[in-house]
Parts: C-alpha cells; sequence; structure tokens
C-alpha cells in the first residue's frame, strides 16, 4: 500500500498548484465574508447559536467539515473514474501483486492526507480570529473533521466505482453535497428548520460531523451526542469501506 500511496502523492507534487486556491485561499474567504462581514450584523447570542458567542465562532467549525466533505467528494470521483476507465492506473496496479483492497487504502490514504492537510492550516489561519475556547477542542475538531471527509471518500469511492459515466457525478454534487452542506447546521441550527426537517438533517453524515467539529471548537460538548456522532461516522467509514472495495473489485472484473 506504501508505493501506491506514493504514486497519489506523486501525481499530487505535479498538480497541486491547480487546487491551492479552492483548498486553502477560497474557504478563508468565504469564512470571512460570511463570519465577519455578514456575521456583524447578526446578534452573538449562546443561547441562539449553539454557546457560540458570535457568528464567525458559530459558522466556523461548520464549514471547516462542510470543507472536509467537499474535498473528499471532489477527490474520490473524477481521480477514481480517470484511474478505472481513461488511464486505466487502477487496472495496471493490479496486475502486480496487489489486491483491490490495497488499491482503495491507498487511494483513500491520499484523500485523507488531503483533507487532513486543508482541515489544518484552515484552522491554523482561524486561530488567530478568536473562534476557539480551548486549546484541545480545535484538534479534535480536526480529528472529526478528518472522520466526516473519510467517512465521504469511502461512500463517494463506492458510488464512482459502479458508475460508468462521469454525468452521474453532477447529480451527486447537485443532489448531495450542496443540499447536505447547506442544511448540516453549518450556517444556521437545524432547530430553525422545525421539527421534522431537524430530525431529517440529524440523519445526514454531514451533521454529525458538524456537530463534533463544532461542539469540541466551543467548548460545549455533550459526551453522549459526541459519542452518537462519532459511532455514526465510524460505522459509514467501515460500511463505505467494503462498499468501495466490493465496487472495484466488480467494476475490475470487466
Amino acid at each position: 500500500m506504501a508505493r501506491q500511496y506514493d504514486y497519489w502523492l506523486t501525481v499530487y507534487k505535479r498538480t497541486w498548484r491547480g487546487g491551492v486556491i479552492g483548498s486553502f485561499a477560497a474557504p478563508l474567504f468565504y469564512v470571512v465574508a460570511m463570519g465577519v462581514l455578514l456575521g456583524g450584523f447578526i446578534d452573538g447570542d449562546p443561547s441562539r447559536l449553539e454557546g457560540a458567542t458570535s457568528y464567525l465562532a458559530f459558522i466556523v467549525p461548520g464549514l471547516v467539515a462542510a470543507h472536509a466533505m467537499q474535498i473528499a467528494v471532489s477527490e474520490s470521483t473524477y481521480p477514481v473514474m480517470g484511474a478505472i476507465k481513461w488511464h486505466k492506473t487502477f487496472f495496471a496496479q493490479l496486475a502486480t501483486p496487489l489486491a483491490v483492497r490495497d488499491l482503495v487504502n491507498a487511494f483513500i490514504a491520499f484523500v485523507v492526507f488531503r483533507i487532513a492537510s486543508a482541515c489544518a492550516v484552515f484552522m491554523l489561519v482561524l486561530a488567530p480570529f478568536g473562534v476557539f475556547e480551548s486549546w484541545w477542542g480545535p484538534v479534535l475538531a480536526w480529528l472529526a473533521q478528518v472522520l466526516v471527509g473519510t467517512a465521504f471518500a469511502l461512500l463517494t469511492f463506492g458510488v464512482s466505482a459502479r458508475l460508468k459515466s462521469e454525468e452521474g457525478f453532477g447529480l451527486i454534487f447537485r443532489l448531495g453535497v450542496l443540499p447536505l452542506t447547506l442544511f448540516s447546521g453549518a450556517f444556521f441550527p437545524i432547530a430553525n428548520l422545525g421539527p421534522v426537517l431537524e430530525w431529517v438533517a440529524r440523519l445526514t453524515p454531514l451533521w454529525h460531523g458538524v456537530s463534533l467539529s463544532r461542539m469540541f471548537c466551543l467548548d460545549t460538548v455533550d459526551w453522549s451526542l459526541a459519542a452518537v456522532n462519532l459511532a455514526v461516522l465510524v460505522v459509514l467509514s467501515l460500511v463505505g469501506w467494503r462498499w468501495a472495495v466490493t465496487g472495484l473489485d466488480k467494476r475490475l472484473e470487466v
């Protein structure tokens, strides 16, 4: 697996400049626009913002978790199909003693590296804004962001391995990524959605990541809820790994 991970890392070293703005600069500008500028018009009432004393402190943890999901989905769609359909990388790798699970593990390890590095830079840049209530909270929040990204990367990999055409990716982004981002609680408390839609939001994977990230950043941890959030993301990651391996195995048999 290590040599296959090195392959993806080498590819990234040659192409990282094309994604550096989207991975680092653009999200920071978005936080400044939404959290600082727009947030200046919103009262920082902790009772209405899940314990946050400002809208900036409320929105930052959710946006970083959503950013982790977006990177995971982006890195697990076209690159996966490319390795299967266009430049046949997976077929070449499978011709060696490697097994399908090794291909999946190496690719996901690279995606996790992308998620972890992007979220770490995001959190470090935002630290001077005073949105973190403890030194350990952002560390745990970062781990939660990496976990939610891992879950989405594995699930998306399984879908990408089964798709015959890249046209399906449009549906993933329009009907998956966008609604999940908007209704995950990243921009506003999901209690504002009403009782029914609030519970629908609670069933989405991203909400669990946003919930963990925000609780740790704001030091308002409900450990029973955190345990549920963690369990859901871990289970989804395990299911996603199986989904990814079986999907790629069947596809490479064709």
